[in-house]
């Protein structure tokens, strides 16, 4: 019996149009973003949501609340938050390679094992997230539900789930704001990508690449 998990990103923020460092940082929705989660939640009002769970940050709850129309309780769990920039929070690409040249060059070469200083690493944004993802799968089988969670987050578990080198989660994945990715779970640790960085319900096409965060692709 199949459960279907419905993994989204929040919507826009302020921080976020401007692509600065903010996992930590516990910022609102901004009017676009506001729309882009009520657009999504007409888009899945037809589904049969059984359970919502969101990370505790004020943009994921925001979201949550826009984007699940169903009269399901709203479970708020931890180990759903971003990813901890550290000294890092709030500033952008160019101030922290100014200010902090040689940590930002190592974590470029490796997110997955490098933080900034006072910050979390892939690897442990991996260690709280997956098995929260495990357990809402066990907990639901043959259900549809909706994670409601953020871009580095998404694509770690991503990663983590379809077995995927972590270590390139910031070059190989894009999440754009209050996109729709659904993944479809067998057994707790057999899944498939069905759905990936879905925005048709504001948007006609995803966004490009625009080299802001990664010197590679969108971070």
């Amino acid at each position: 019996m199949t459960t279907r998990v419905y993994l989204i990103r929040h919507g826009a923020t302020t921080l976020s149009a401007e692509d600065r460092f903010a996992g930590a940082t516990d910022v609102e929705l901004s009017e676009d973003g506001r729309r882009q989660a009520e657009l999504l939640g007409e888009r899945l009002a037809p589904e049969p949501i059984a359970a919502l769970y969101a990370s505790p940050m004020r943009r994921t709850v925001e979201t949550a609340k826009l984007a699940c129309v169903h009269k399901v309780a709203l479970n708020l769990d931890p180990g759903l938050r971003e990813i901890d920039h550290g000294r890092w929070e709030g500033l952008t690409r160019g101030e922290v390679e100014t200010r902090y040249a040689q940590e930002y060059a190592d974590w470029e070469q490796d997110p997955y094992t490098v933080a900034p200083e006072g910050g979390e690493s892939g690897a442990s944004v991996i260690a709280r997230a997956l098995p929260v993802l495990r357990r809402i799968v066990l907990g639901h089988r043959g259900q549809t539900v909706m994670v409601i969670s953020h871009k580095a987050t998404i694509r770690l578990l991503l990663c983590g789930v379809l077995g995927i080198d972590p270590r390139g989660y910031r070059d190989r994945f894009d999440q754009s704001p209050a996109c729709l990715n659904a993944l479809d779970f067998g057994d707790p640790v057999r899944a498939r990508l069905t759905v990936f960085n879905d925005i048709t319900h504001y948007a006609a096409a995803p966004s490009r690449p625009t080299g802001r965060l990664s010197r590679w692709f969108p971070a």
